[in-house]
């Protein structure tokens, strides 16, 4: 019950901070003959493309703009350079949002690419033993990200006031005793070589060859709070365009790119 409860809350708050409500005087823009949609390389641009021709089908041009520098994509869709954006999760939009008082607003969960336990030791959790070593990232976000997870599996308990910002200063249970080791992401993977368990995120993971739904011995829910987010400008919320964009997106037929191309080591929040 607790990771129902863990899941559906951080969720919702995930998703809430990220959404702002869009006031009545806020005039919806006209609708360009090419929606313009950011993206990173790899798995979004990929799964975009998909999206695009499936948007195609149903009288929508997508224009698919890949960004090889992440951190630009929210100022360009602030700037009008692009008209929409698929590439971070709800929490990270929500910290830019903070940051730099972007008016965005995510309409829709896209995928998400699950942080995972791997192990070159075990070959699932029930093999964990009293003082094994598990590495989880040294960066906040991830941190935070992989206490969560380790949460989930029942693994450790921290203050549910930490929420998403979660450190190992918050662990309040820990009943295997396990001895929670902070590493550098570069290091992570390896850490397998020497720790009993090792966080990993999708993207650190895949450079390794290492794949959640193959590889790992547990890996986060599809509704994770850290469940990517299709974003807009808040004059655009209400743009029909926006509707029919969110429908060629959870179609079936990206439904189904999705599953046969990743395997599950991309999973679904809708």
């Amino acid at each position: 019950m607790r990771r129902v409860a863990v899941f559906a809350s951080t969720l919702a708050a995930a998703f809430s901070l990220a959404c702002s409500p869009v006031h009545a005087d806020i005039a919806p823009s006209v609708a360009p003959a090419t929606i313009r949609v950011g993206v990173t390389p790899g798995t979004q641009a990929q799964i975009m493309a998909e999206v695009k021709r499936v948007a195609a089908s149903r009288g929508l041009a997508l224009d698919v703009v890949v960004f090889d520098n992440a951190s630009g994509i929210d100022a360009a869709l602030a700037a009008g350079r692009i008209d929409a954006a698929s590439f971070e999760d709800a929490t990270r939009l929500a910290q830019t949002r903070a940051a730099h008082g972007y008016a965005l607003t995510s309409v829709a969960p896209t995928i998400t690419l699950p942080m995972a336990l791997y192990s070159r030791r075990l070959r699932n959790l029930a093999q964990l033993r009293p003082g094994a070593t598990v590495a989880i990232p040294a960066d906040a976000r991830d941190m935070a990200r992989a206490l969560v997870l380790l949460q989930n599996d029942t693994l450790v308990m921290f203050r549910d006031s930490a929420g998403l910002h979660a450190t190992t200063r918050d662990i309040t249970g820990n009943r295997l005793h396990l001895k929670i080791v902070a590493v550098p992401r570069e290091r992570l993977v390896q850490a397998l070589d020497s720790a009993d368990i090792v966080a990993i995120s999708s993207e650190d993971a895949a450079r390794a060859g290492l794949f959640p739904a193959r590889d790992s011995i547990s890996y986060e829910d599809a509704r994770s709070p850290f469940a990517e987010v299709l974003t807009v400008r808040d004059s655009d919320l209400h743009a029909a365009w926006v509707s029919a964009l969110v429908a060629a997106w959870h179609s079936d037929d990206v439904a189904h790119f999705i599953l046969t191309r990743y395997q599950d080591s991309v999973r679904r929040p809708w």
